[in-house]
């Protein structure tokens, strides 16, 4: 909400420790959060404010604090403190790799640290209400303040967030993507590496500097269209720019930009993952906290985060992606403070067997979940969508995404990432659509 003087100020409320709400770190019904501080074990001293976090402020761990790896050690142990029942299965490797050798030039990787546990020691400050979550088949939508973003993900950074750690059945958040950094943090690779220094990259900005807007995030459901309905549409193709250059974030820039998205938000971003939804989290990690409140998405469903701010560019693909360095975002504001960005998140279907997409019945599904996140929005920016590991047909692809365009009144830009027969196959069936009159439904 924003204060009488312009400022943006936290609305007060009270802590919701209820299936329905985010069970913060914070919380007074969060017992290891609450406990008493340890003591130092070092100099026998009574730990600070924040209980198992106060441990990053120990005067003996500061002293140390130009020993990368044994800050490294330091910031485990914090994080298995919080976490003891996983003291003997998580594996931290990554972070100390990251730590000795890959910390971004110019930062003080210790001191920044420290700096993230203090963001992450705000959070009752800066959070003073429960968070709602975004449940299926329920539309709704959260604002947050950058400010309240960067103190979340700093406590997902120490893995502090509860019942947030276990993926079985029965678990609470069993139908929730993970939030609580541990995977990332453990099997060291390369690509690994990379992310980190995107994700600290993100800190520094953070807590270097006043980050003074707001970001929303829009869970849309639609009624579910049958293949009858969208036979009976009238509208014929609306505009279509197809290239095989650029790229959906840059020359997309003020579309509606599409996030090639896993049905669990975020895909792989906390662990191996590198494909395009990843790479647009890291560039934007306040896309991250999504994964926080945002359940699976089920087929009639997708998101849209308005006013996300990216912080970092890269090259690269996969194994082959590097975090290339920072990024001052030209973006402007709308009238909530929000970056003038709009990102679609919406999940293709995944095919064993390429062959089994051209059922209508699958068509209907896809032409369903794009047109969900197309209406009432600008134009769009997209290319292919669920091809590659999800096996789709680019041309098929192409064409639903053309039709739920047209069915919602928008124009599409479509890139296609150097392919340059894709583009001029999708040239020529555009022109005979349009020449033909053709409408969605024929």
């Amino acid at each position: 909400v924003f204060h009488q003087t312009g400022a943006i100020v936290p609305q007060p409320g009270r802590d919701m420790w209820t299936r329905n709400f985010v069970k913060l770190p914070c919380s007074p019904s969060n017992t290891i959060y609450q406990h008493s501080a340890p003591e130092d074990e070092e100099n026998g001293e009574r730990q600070g404010r924040g209980g198992v976090l106060g441990e990053i402020f120990t005067a003996s761990w500061l002293r140390r604090r130009g020993e990368c790896f044994t800050f490294a050690l330091c910031s485990q142990k914090a994080i298995l403190k919080y976490n003891p029942k996983y003291k003997d299965q998580w594996s931290f490797d990554a972070l100390a790799e990251f730590f000795k050798f890959g910390a971004c030039e110019g930062v003080n990787i210790s001191a920044l640290v420290q700096k993230i546990a203090a963001l992450a020691l705000d959070l009752p400050k800066r959070v003073m209400k429960g968070i709602p979550l975004l449940q299926q088949g329920r539309a709704a939508a959260i604002t947050l303040s950058q400010a309240q973003i960067s103190c979340l993900l700093a406590n997902a950074f120490f893995c502090t967030f509860p019942h947030r750690n276990s993926t079985s059945f029965h678990s609470d958040y069993h139908t929730y993507p993970s939030i609580n950094f541990t995977r990332l943090f453990s099997h060291w690779s390369e690509r690994k590496m990379e992310k980190l220094k995107a994700i600290v990259h993100y800190f520094h900005v953070a807590t270097e500097t006043k980050l003074d807007g707001l970001v929303t995030f829009e869970r849309r459901c639609l009624a579910n269209t049958d293949a009858r309905t969208w036979s009976c549409c009238k509208e014929e193709m609306n505009k279509l720019y197809v290239s095989s250059c650029g790229a959906i974030e840059t020359e997309g820039s003020g579309l509606l930009q599409v996030d090639f998205a896993s049905s669990w938000l975020g895909g792989g971003v906390l662990d191996s993952g590198l494909l395009q939804e990843e790479i647009l989290f890291l560039m934007s990690p306040e896309l991250i906290v999504s994964r926080l409140f945002t359940e699976k998405l089920q087929d009639n469903e997708c998101v849209i985060v308005t006013g996300c701010q990216q912080f970092s560019t890269y090259s690269g693909y996969g194994d082959t992606f590097r975090w290339k360095g920072p990024y001052a975002d030209p973006t402007g504001r709308d009238g909530w403070a929000r970056r003038q960005r709009q990102v679609l998140a919406m999940d293709a279907l995944r095919f064993t067997h390429g062959r089994d997409q051209y059922s209508m019945k699958l068509v209907v599904r896809e032409l369903n979940k794009a047109y969900c996140g197309f209406k009432r929005c600008d134009d769009i920016a997209t290319g292919k969508w669920g091809c590659g590991a999800f096996k789709g047909d680019p041309q098929l692809k192409a064409v639903i995404q053309l039709m739920a365009a047209a069915r919602a009144g928008r124009g599409l830009a479509f890139f296609t990432f150097k392919d340059e027969k894709l583009e001029h196959g999708l040239r020529q069936a555009y022109r005979l659509l349009r020449t033909k009159g053709t409408t969605v439904g024929e």
